[in-house]
């Protein structure tokens, strides 16, 4: 960490133990590093405004596998991804549904259009972007 500035920060009595009391709850030692947090969520959320800038995404989905051609058809979209596509796995839940998490890296403008596409597929049931960072512009 680069050098550490110290500043002031007015809140009204009641936001502060809101604060307080969420921070406990989360296991936050102090204050600082729960505001660094929220600090660095916000600069995540800033980054995936450029589309074109470099970031990560995991995506997980929940489908049932009953569908004879759904595999084959989300195997079809990653290979045509191998660029973005970092790592997949795939979990059997149940005799029915599938747990698949995948790993991206990339454009945000690329990730979000295969998110898209994968989620959108008939028989996913469920399924979530996480946008994250590669970190580079992160302290």
């Amino acid at each position: 960490m680069s050098n550490i500035k110290r500043f002031g920060v007015s809140l009204e009595d009641d936001l502060l133990k809101q604060f307080d009391s969420l921070i406990r709850t989360l296991g936050y030692g102090n204050r600082s590093e729960a505001i660094r947090d929220l600090i660095r969520n916000r600069l995540v959320e800033e980054e995936w405004k450029d589309e074109e800038a470099q970031t990560v995404g995991v995506l997980s989905l929940v489908y049932s596998h009953e569908r004879p051609d759904l595999t084959e058809t989300l195997n079809n979209i990653q290979h045509q991804h191998l660029n973005e596509i970092v790592s997949s796995t795939h979990i059997h839940l149940d005799h029915h549904n599938c747990l698949e998490v995948i790993i991206l890296k990339g454009s945000c403008r690329i990730i979000r259009e295969i998110s898209d596409q994968i989620l959108s597929t008939r028989s996913v049931k469920h399924g979530q972007l996480m946008q994250t960072t590669t970190g580079n512009h992160l302290d």
